[in-house]
């Protein structure tokens, strides 16, 4: 039975559950639409109340600018209004990161993914301005990226704390593994937070984030959602309960040293990813299918 859809509220203003989907590719290496559009709508009838597209997982450093505004419009058409579209658009450029936004914009975009400017390591006040320019650059609402691990460049609280006075800067995704500082901004209630990070899912829901934006929810949609129902419901001891079980997957899935779109497009048979990045080999792949199967014997 398809779950009951969560609206869009002020505190999470892009849904609840999202899932950072996986791009299919053709055998060739193609953008494959069609086999989008499908997942897409397999995400929502599972329990996603919102997609973040070209994302990391989406492969958005490997992806043009064309390919992802026809990402962005085959998903739309595939789901329609039922839950908001994010749009990755972040880049190390602040003119070809308001470029990109402006393109989703376009191509109807709810939101915009924005990553902390990488590899050029920009101090604080940079960091700040890039994400203004960017906020001032279209109409739609921003859910700032917060990944030092990546980016090698922290969103620091204070600087969070400021960038809340924009009107169109309303979230964050944070993978900066740092509940202190997480639970202060939280606890500011100036901007919506999402756990990007599986194990941090129930931790920084129960300090009062807004949801998550998964990678494991590409293939365990209805799983993850659970959690975060039943702690609605008031039953935090069956949303640790199913938590717990969720982390055996998630664990292979996001720490086992292949990046997250590998495991994910394992499990999905979503195509090739795109090189630099190399297929899981069948060993990894073996214990993947494992994991995955485990979960669904205990969560029926």
């Amino acid at each position: 039975m398809t779950p009951p859809e969560a609206p869009a509220t002020p505190a999470a203003p892009f849904g609840r559950a999202l899932c950072a989907m996986v791009t299919p590719f053709t055998a060739d290496g193609e953008l494959d639409l069609d086999a989008a559009g499908t997942h897409a709508a397999g995400l929502v009838a599972d329990g996603c109340d919102g997609l973040v597209l070209s994302g990391t997982t989406g492969e958005s450093p490997t992806t043009t600018d064309a390919e992802k505004t026809a990402l962005l419009r085959a998903v739309r058409e595939a789901v329609g209004a039922r839950v908001p579209l994010v749009a990755g658009v972040g880049s190390a450029d602040t003119r070809h990161t308001v470029e990109l936004a402006r393109q989703a914009e376009r191509a109807g975009a709810d939101g915009l993914l924005v990553v902390t400017p990488y590899y050029s390591r920009p101090p604080q006040p940079a960091v700040e301005a890039h994400f203004r320019r960017i906020a001032d650059a279209t109409g739609v609402p921003l859910m700032l990226y917060d990944i030092p691990g990546r980016t090698g460049t922290r969103i620091e609280p204070e600087t969070l704390l400021r960038l809340a006075d924009h009107p169109r800067i309303v979230a964050v995704k944070d993978c900066a593994y740092d509940l202190l500082g997480s639970t202060k901004v939280i606890g500011a209630g100036s901007l919506s937070y999402y756990s990007g990070c599986e194990e941090l899912n129930l931790p920084l829901y129960a300090v009062g984030a807004a949801g998550y934006v998964s990678t494991v929810a590409n293939v365990a949609p209805r799983q993850l959602r659970a959690v975060l129902d039943a702690f609605d419901a008031g039953d935090t001891a069956e949303a640790a309960r199913l938590n717990r079980l969720t982390l055996p997957l998630a664990e292979l899935m996001m720490s086992s040293g292949l990046p997250g779109t590998v495991t994910a497009k394992a499990l999905l048979g979503a195509g090739p990813v795109r090189e630099p990045l190399q297929p899981a080999g069948r060993e990894a792949a073996d214990g993947l299918r494992k994991a995955y199967e485990e979960l669904l014997a205990a969560t029926r």
